[in-house]
Parts: structure tokens; C-alpha cells; sequence
């Protein structure tokens, strides 16, 4: 089932999960697939190897000895913020999502599950990130994507931090991506559907969520005179570019 518009098989998946039969039964899924999976059993090791292999998605146990899902992901936000991060929860746990999606968590898969589930959340969430960073030939293999300069602003269109005269900007991980989607494309017009698409994925379309808000607080970080926008700019009518 791998290799869906572009993001092909041998993407990298890290699987962190303390459970050793279930973290085994989920690797040969994604390898039966076409994914090469590393494999950690715990929160420490999840970061020792999320170093070492620079995953195309990360699948975290929420609830793990020492480090837990949620501060594994946290730590990885820190130094990436555009890679797809999905988390395992049992069935019965009780879970804030909000905590995780706050980190910068993608999706939650509740265990057990399908295989197919599985699958089409992977492939969903390597497509989003595919289509956010520009990857039409694959997700695996180009992970040097370089920054794009725009103005004072510089984004690092891999893991998504902005720096303005040279000062790092801090951003939320939904703010990273739309920064990264709207640098990858200079100049380009995104509307509502286009940028929720991108960054949140097709589900969420018909969903509250408010792109002028998030434009607004952009604009508050990036911009010198947030209400006369240099970099953040509207296209009356049609919705939001990214220019100069």
C-alpha cells in the first residue's frame, strides 16, 4: 500500500513502543509495506535513534517507561518541526489529545487496530508531508532540502524554523508548516482549502479551523508593522502568499 503519489516505499519509519510483541507485529506491517523501520523500546532510545536515522515519520507510544510519548515528541519538535509524528494509545488510556497535538502530534491510531488503519494513516500523513515540503519524487533520500530567503526571512524548509535578521523566530508547529508550505512557493496564492489541505489534511476541511487567526499571529512574529505586511501578504479574494 506504500508509494501513494509520490512518497515512495522505502520512506523511513521510527517505531518507539515498550510493548516488544506488539512494536514486532506493527514493524513487519510497515516492512511487509515497503517502509524500512527502525525499531526503539523506549523514550530515550526513540531520541538516540531519531538523531541517527532522520525519519520520514516517527510512531510514538504515548504511554512509555521513563520518557514518555509525549516528551519524546516534545523533544523532537524542538529540532524538527515538519516531520509527520503519529502516537499509539490503548484502548481504555486516558489521554488529553490536546497535550499531544499542542506538542506538534499529527494523529492518534488507538491500539488495537487494522493493518489497513495502519497503512492509511502512514500514507496519509507521508503524503501531507510530501506535498508540504515539495517532494514530488519521494519523501525518502532528500532530506537536505536547503532554506529559502525572502526578504530578512530565511526558512529552513526541511525543519521548518524561520529566522529574521538572522534572530530565530519561535513557532507553534502548525505555524512552521504553513510557513514552510507558503516558502517552498514564493509568490504563489494559497486559499483557505489549499493551506488546511497541506497542513492539516484533507479531513479537516470542513472543520472551524481559522486560517486568518493563524495569519494574524504570523504576522505578529515575523512582520515588523503586523497591520501594513511586508512578507505575509493578502491577496484580496483569493487568500494568502508569501513575498517581498
Amino acid at each position: 500500500m506504500a508509494g501513494i503519489n509520490g512518497c515512495q516505499g522505502n520512506a523511513t519509519i521510527l517505531l518507539a513502543d515498550d510493548d516488544r510483541s506488539l512494536r514486532g507485529a506493527t514493524a513487519q506491517m510497515l516492512s511487509e509495506a515497503g517502509y524500512v523501520c527502525a525499531e526503539a523500546s523506549n523514550g530515550s532510545q526513540a531520541l538516540e535513534k531519531f538523531a541517527n536515522v532522520k525519519p520520514d515519520l516517527v510512531i510514538l507510544d504515548i504511554m512509555m517507561p521513563g520518557l514518555d510519548g509525549f516528551e519524546v515528541c516534545e523533544r523532537i519538535r524542538q529540532v524538527d518541526g515538519m516531520v509527520p509524528v503519529l502516537f499509539f494509545s490503548a484502548k481504555g488510556d486516558i489521554v488529553d489529545k490536546r497535550i499531544g497535538y499542542k506538542l506538534g502530534a499529527d494523529d492518534y491510531l488507538v491500539k488495537p487496530f487494522a493493518e489497513e488503519e495502519l497503512l492509511l494513516r502512514v500514507e496519509a500523513l507521508l503524503r501531507r508531508a510530501c506535498r508540504t515540503q515539495g517532494m514530488a519524487s519521494g519523501c525518502a533520500g532528500e532530506k537536505d532540502l536547503g532554506t529559502r530567503e525572502i526578504g530578512d526571512l530565511r526558512v529552513d524548509v526541511r525543519h521548518g524554523d524561520v529566522w529574521r535578521r538572522g534572530e530565530k523566530i519561535a513557532l507553534s508547529p502548525k505555524e512552521r508548516r504553513i510557513m514552510v508550505t507558503l516558502a517552498e512557493h514564493p509568490g504563489e496564492t494559497f486559499d483557505r482549502n489549499d493551506l488546511i489541505r497541506l497542513v492539516w489534511g484533507e479531513e479537516y476541511l470542513n472543520t472551524s479551523i481559522s486560517i486568518p487567526v493563524y495569519m494574524r499571529k504570523l504576522r505578529e512574529k515575523i512582520e515588523d508593522d503586523p497591520s501594513d505586511p511586508r512578507y505575509l501578504q493578502t491577496v484580496w479574494g483569493l487568500g494568502y502568499r508569501l513575498g517581498d
